[in-house]
């Protein structure tokens, strides 16, 4: 960094709030990966010690379980952008850059506005100031890096997914109601409460024509619908609760 640390953040920035933002990539990397998570909250510390109140740190995880290949579906940073585009942000803090962003097109415009605001970056190596060229410089080529990183994983589990389909080996994951047999065909679920389920929802859709409809049914009849339950080493269980509309249409879709 071109500036000391203790000279980059001034009284301007300690004037405005904070924001930590903690995301993981996957819903099992925030069930198995506890520690890094935890890192990643205890960034808190870093901004404190830098002279932010402990009120003034906001934590954004709403895009937890959330890809960060764009920033479409991600809440969580289309609010961070706004807050550091309205001058709310005097620093914002992130375990690394591919937490924040693994799309240039995101990274690099969540920078000109944090240079265009005066708002400084933090992730596990030190503070950036983004006004700075050589900072944005640096900050640029780790989102380049991330870019890249996520593109080379993707590659080895493409390369990995057809060696296996080559071998006859490869399984589909299968949406919610289906398994494999012990010879590899395609069955419904073995228990019958959760093939009646199942099949209430295709009747009701049938028959009303739309998803909100059957989360209505549901709702209106008291009908609880099942869903997997995961623990971190522990064996999946099945656990029933309401239908939401969402649901019922990764079911109609046939996806996961």
């Amino acid at each position: 960094m071109s500036i000391e640390t203790n000279q980059m953040v001034t009284a301007s920035h300690l004037k405005r709030s904070a924001f930590l933002y903690v995301r993981q990539s996957t819903p099992r990397q925030v069930i198995e990966h506890t520690e890094s998570t935890a890192r990643r909250y205890a960034l808190r510390k870093r901004a404190v010690t830098l002279g932010w109140h402990d009120d003034q740190v906001i934590t954004i995880d709403s895009d937890l379980g959330q890809s960060g290949a764009s920033s479409a579906d991600r809440e969580g940073f289309q609010r961070l952008v706004m807050e550091v585009s309205m001058g709310r942000a005097g620093i914002v803090l992130g375990l690394e850059v591919s937490r924040l962003a693994r799309n240039s097109t995101d990274w690099h415009r969540l920078l000109e506005i944090c240079a265009i605001t005066d708002t400084l970056i933090l992730d596990e190596d030190g503070i950036y100031y983004p006004g700075d060229f050589n900072d944005r410089l640096l900050l640029g080529l780790k989102g380049t890096m991330s870019e890249a990183e996520l593109h080379l994983i993707r590659a080895r589990m493409r390369g990995g997914v057809l060696n296996k389909a080559k071998r006859g080996e490869s399984e589909t994951p299968l949406p919610f109601g289906f398994a494999y047999d012990d010879e590899g065909r395609v069955v419904l679920d073995p228990d019958q409460q959760i093939q009646q389920a199942i099949r209430t929802v295709f009747d009701t859709f049938r028959r009303v024509g739309s998803a909100l409809g059957v989360a209505k049914h549901f709702r209106e009849n008291g009908l609880r619908f099942p869903r997997l339950i995961r623990r971190p080493r522990c064996p999946v269980e099945v656990g029933w609760g309401d239908l939401e509309h969402n649901r019922v249409t990764r079911i109609l879709r046939g996806t996961r």
